[in-house]
């Protein structure tokens, strides 16, 4: 019976990912230092271009299993709408909706802090799995610990924390917008974000960055590994290796919030499938990233990170940036705590002074 599933699977994933780049898988996602030529033929990577075969071979298989990414089509006017302004302790919140793309405007609460001195840096701040969205991260309601969008301004960036996908008060179906993942359509709205924190008067466009727990951890390095705007990121709790997700057994993964092709094409089996988050770390390098990885997280167990980051590491240090891969491993489950924000807020800062 789980023979017949495997061939289904397998047959699936060769008759229906036309719409997605085909480019060539590689078995060993651990070991990012080859690429391989349209013949076939493995070779080492020794230089930053032939890195940069590799990753576009990255960036194509994550398409094979989130779709393909949006292009020139689905863009349009931001359209910026503030719907209530709110006056903090050294920030002002406005709740707003901005357009990612013809019907459909995402809500999100966008901090501003008080006394700017000049153009000021951003942080695109996504949420954890929680019915209240955008609203932990914006400090109200749910845990202390995430409430980094708050957090941020009262330390002058400005933030911006949308709702993903039927979360918060963004009740869309992303399937009948013609998206074969939520995966997708949030990195299509993720980049659109960047696009209005960089329209902003208050912003220095070329000092933008992004934080997510969770959910928001792992969508967090999605959105970067598509989009070089984004300097740094801080991922917390968000992946480790499919091979150790659950001992390999994806179904979490795979349901309507996520990518459902990792059920009906690759059978919610690690060894199946055409990325790996080693490989998604080594698509933003040679760009910052910080990484929280507690010893105690259940989701997301450690061993299955460090395996991550060890095959990430030898790309950084092909762009000489070896100190740009960052982690902490707090003695706590699926938190942030506070001295690891703390941690993670500097190593902002030095990235985007």
């Amino acid at each position: 019976m789980r023979a017949a599933a495997i061939l289904i699977c397998v047959v699936s994933a060769m008759t229906t990912s036309a719409d997605a780049p085909q480019s060539p898988i590689y078995a060993d996602k651990l070991d990012l230092m080859n690429w391989i030529d349209e013949d076939g033929t493995a070779h080492q990577v020794k230089s930053i271009e032939d890195w940069q075969r590799r990753r576009a071979h990255i960036l194509g298989n994550m398409q094979r299993v989130m779709g393909p990414h949006p292009g020139n089509e689905r863009r349009t006017a931001l359209d910026m709408q503030v719907l209530e302004e709110v006056r903090g302790e050294g920030f002002t919140m406005r709740k707003i909706s901005f357009a990612t793309e013809p019907g459909d405007r995402v809500p999100a609460l966008l901090f501003i802090p008080d006394g700017l001195d000049g153009l000021a840096p951003a942080m695109l701040c996504l949420h954890q799995t929680t019915a209240i969205g955008k609203s932990e991260p914006g400090g109200l309601g749910g845990l202390v610990n995430l409430h980094y969008a708050r957090e941020l301004a009262e330390r002058g960036y400005v933030t911006l924390a949308p709702d993903y996908p039927r979360y918060g008060d963004y009740q869309v179906d992303a399937y009948a917008m013609g998206y074969v993942s939520a995966t997708m359509k949030g990195i299509w709205n993720h980049q659109r974000a960047v696009d209005l924190l960089a329209s902003l008067p208050e912003v220095d466009a070329a000092r933008i960055g992004c934080v997510g727990h969770s959910l928001g951890g792992h969508n967090s390095l999605f959105v970067a590994a598509f989009d070089e705007r984004i300097k740094v990121v801080v991922t917390s709790c968000g992946f480790n290796s499919f091979a150790k997700y659950k001992d390999g057994d994806l179904t979490g993964w795979s349901h309507q919030g996520y990518m459902p092709r990792i059920a009906s094409e690759y059978c919610c089996e690690a060894a199946q499938m055409p990325f790996d988050f080693s490989e998604v770390l080594g698509a933003i390098a040679p760009r910052a990233v910080f990484v929280n990885a507690p010893v105690a997280d259940s989701n997301f167990e450690l061993s299955g990170v460090q395996d991550c980051l060890n095959a990430a590491r030898p790309v950084y240090e092909l762009y000489g940036a070896g100190e740009k891969l960052v982690a902490a491993h707090p003695e706590c489950g699926h938190d942030f705590p506070v001295e690891v924000r703390e941690r993670a807020w500097e190593f902002v800062t030095a990235a985007l002074q």
